[in-house]
């Protein structure tokens, strides 16, 4: 049976605060070291719960924290300009498609486990790239958000194909 918290969770949980505190960060190092630490967290936790095992409470804190963290983070950086709102909601898309496949499988009580998909990291790594040619004020952020909403599209087919293939296993396998 899987320990309800472990290690990798307390690590990332340490999103959860710099989720609420990046929108009152004014200075780019200030802003860059909150996108760094929750970029290392978010890699660790991951090595810490393949490493040790992961907890039912983990699996569910993670995909939270990350998402509440990229939430707080875009809606900063839409506070600036720097991207039109379409850009923000690219990027963010993966993210509201999975809350809301989550939404649905949970309210029909049909769950289906994924593990995280090459897709699913992908994305990630767009969308700290563009927090951080956001902050540092680079003439790459409207290409990387692009490319990162492009990904993300990936991102949801590839997922929804394998939750369909999931869905489609007889149980016992």
């Amino acid at each position: 049976m899987k320990p309800w918290v472990t290690g990798a969770d307390v690590l990332t949980a340490l999103r959860i605060p710099l989720a609420v505190v990046f929108p009152f960060l004014r200075h780019p190092v200030e802003q860059l070291g909150a996108v760094a630490v929750a970029a290392a967290s978010d890699f660790f936790d991951g090595v810490l719960a393949r490493r040790f095992g992961s907890s039912r409470a983990g699996a569910l804190l993670d995909p939270v924290a990350d998402k509440l963290f990229m939430v707080a983070a875009f809606l900063t950086v839409a506070r600036w300009g720097m991207l039109h709102p379409i850009e923000i909601v690219g990027v963010l898309t993966r993210d509201a498609v999975a809350v809301l496949g989550f939404l649905g499988t949970w309210l029909l009580r049909r769950p289906v486990a994924l593990p995280a998909r090459a897709g699913g990291k992908a994305v990630t790594v767009g969308q700290i790239l563009t927090l951080v040619a956001a902050i540092a004020d680079s003439s790459l952020v409207r290409p990387l958000a692009w490319a990162t909403a492009a990904i993300g599209l990936y991102a949801i087919w590839d997922y929804g194909r394998a939750a369909a293939h999931a869905r489609a296993r007889p149980t016992g396998e």
